[in-house]
């Protein structure tokens, strides 16, 4: 190969890798798909959820961080649920069943929450271990961003506001 050859050819092949590695880096993944089923039995795809912007929020009765979100959360869902937000609170397969309803129960929780029995959403959401870990979704079904620790409420009701402008 000449080196006039090599010259050009060396830096092209570099810029294609950095477009490639730019290009897959803004490229997000699309949500796993799955069957979120309530304590009350009823089953929801996520992919129904399309449209929507979705927390998938796992958390667990004895988690600190949890409990300290969840009022939080519950006054989140009631400002953004009839303008196109969701959240689907996952209870980790560690926690008790009973607990899971008692806790649901007791602070009326008004979006669906299931119980990962067998560990599969964790799973399926790239092996959640830490609670409380939050997955946003958007409208076409690709996680934006993944949250481990305390929501932080005031940056997702400004990214809701963003995103959900146009469905007033």
């Amino acid at each position: 190969m000449s080196s006039k050859l090599r010259k050009v050819l060396i830096p092209l092949v570099i810029l294609g890798l950095l477009a490639f590695l730019g290009y897959s880096l803004t490229q997000k993944p699309q949500a796993p798909t799955i069957n979120f089923v309530t304590l009350e039995g009823k089953t929801i795809p996520l992919s129904s959820l399309q449209g929507k912007m979705v927390l998938v929020n796992f958390w667990a009765t004895d988690c600190p961080g949890c409990i300290a979100e969840m009022p939080g959360l519950v006054e989140t869902y009631n400002q953004y649920k009839d303008k196109g937000f969701e959240v689907i609170a996952v209870a980790m397969s560690y926690d008790a069943p009973q607990q899971v309803i008692n806790y649901t129960q007791k602070n009326a929780l008004p979006f669906p929450v299931t119980h990962d029995s067998q560990g599969e959403a964790a799973h399926l959401f790239s092996d959640v271990r830490v609670t409380p870990t939050s997955f946003i979704v958007d409208q076409q079904g690709r996680i934006t961003q993944k949250l481990i620790g305390e929501l932080d409420f005031k940056s997702l009701r400004s990214l809701l506001d963003k995103q959900l402008s146009g469905n007033h």
